[in-house]
């Protein structure tokens, strides 16, 4: 079977991680899946490229001039026809959208995963009002939590047409990983807490920032790491600022090694206030390391309160500074709870998991 995965993408965030984790699996699984990515001239971004095209995968760039140019339904059709595609599976209103207009003629089955609907601004409620519209003609509509497949249900689409997929990574790379990004850092033995998401209000990263500071009132030599790019980071520079932490806090942008990023962390800490199923926290319990996570999306099947994990309610500052010194202050709780985040991810995350529950669909629509 020849599928095409379509995203529009603006950076290396976890759709991006799940269609490259997939598509990598798919391929083993004797399923070919090219990645096709709209070049957007508004918002040119050419990590997802790099990071496919580095584990050798066939990325197939889909030119769009402008939010709405008509002529990319044309240029997927193309691609649809030229590859020899059997399947279309899009990520994202926009890929759902122009996925749908550019396959109908061709009578291709179509499935799309929806990672998560924020409806943060009046715009993104629009565009998620106009995905539901779209996505209701789909074959199959594949949720990564529970919590979205209710939102998708309740948006107007047939429940039969609905189904909950895990997401999964490549547990390998975490677990033999170098800490790279400690080295990089300080040449000291300081404990490091950090976190990994966009810099933008769904991730709660102020929140992250404000507990900060009260955990250093009691750990003054700890270092906070925020990992991860986005429109807020000047604002969350200035927030730091002005708490006085700026000399505890590093702000390290993009990664290119995240396996080392984690194993440089004591402590991981997602204090997101909306999430689906986030694949920082996969990734941080594959590297063996203590999670602190608000209670949000698929989050609490993830992080089992005192056996995987400490649990908190999202935007709540003091409960986020008291989980996270009580790590800091057990080392021998921050390796129990490691062991056990790696043991449940390795049983039920695996990409090659992932990999074979989408197949299924793909086999059950395709026939």
């Amino acid at each position: 079977m020849n599928v095409l995965q379509l995203i529009s993408s603006g950076g290396y965030y976890g759709a991006e991680n799940v269609i490259v984790s997939l598509a990598e699996s798919l391929e083993r699984q004797h399923c070919r899946s090219v990645i096709g990515v709209f070049q957007n001239t508004h918002q040119q971004n050419e990590e997802l490229i790099r990071h496919a095209e580095r584990r050798g995968l066939t990325v197939h760039q889909i030119a769009c001039r402008g939010r709405w140019d008509w002529s990319a339904a044309r240029r997927i059709r193309k691609e649809l026809k030229s590859l020899k595609i059997d399947l279309l599976h899009t990520h994202g209103y926009k890929a759902d959208i122009y996925g749908f207009v550019a396959s109908r003629s061709l009578g291709l089955p179509i499935v799309s995963t929806c990672h998560l609907w924020t409806h943060q601004t009046l715009a993104v409620r629009l565009y998620d009002f106009l995905d539901s519209m779209f996505l209701r003609q789909f074959d199959a509509v594949v949720a990564v939590s529970g919590a979205i497949a209710k939102s998708l249900h309740q948006s107007g689409i047939r429940k039969s047409k609905i189904c909950v997929i895990d997401n999964g990574i490549d547990l390998l790379q975490f677990s033999r990983a170098r800490a790279t990004l400690r080295e990089r850092m300080t040449n000291e033995q300081r404990l490091i807490v950090g976190t990994v998401g966009r810099l933008v209000a769904q991730t709660g990263m102020e929140y992250f920032l404000l507990a900060a500071r009260a955990v250093l009132s009691d750990f003054p030599n700890v270092v906070f790491v925020v990992i991860g790019a986005g429109p807020d980071r000047e604002k969350l520079e200035h927030l730091t600022r002005e708490l006085a932490i700026e000399p505890n806090v590093f702000f390290a942008g993009h990664c290119s090694d995240m396996p080392g990023a984690y194993a440089s962390m004591d402590v991981f800490v997602l204090a997101s206030i909306d999430e689906g199923m986030p694949m920082a926290i996969l990734e941080a319990l594959a590297s063996k390391k203590a999670v602190v996570a608000t209670c949000v999306g698929a989050v609490p099947r993830l992080i089992i309160p005192d056996k995987t994990g400490l649990l908190i309610a999202p935007r709540d500052v003091a409960a986020l500074k008291q989980a996270v010194l009580k790590l800091l202050n057990d080392s021998s709780l921050r390796s129990q709870l490691g062991a056990a985040g790696e043991i449940l991810v390795n049983r039920s995350h695996s990409h090659e998991t992932m990999a074979r529950n989408y197949l299924r669909v793909y086999e059950r629509i395709a026939n």
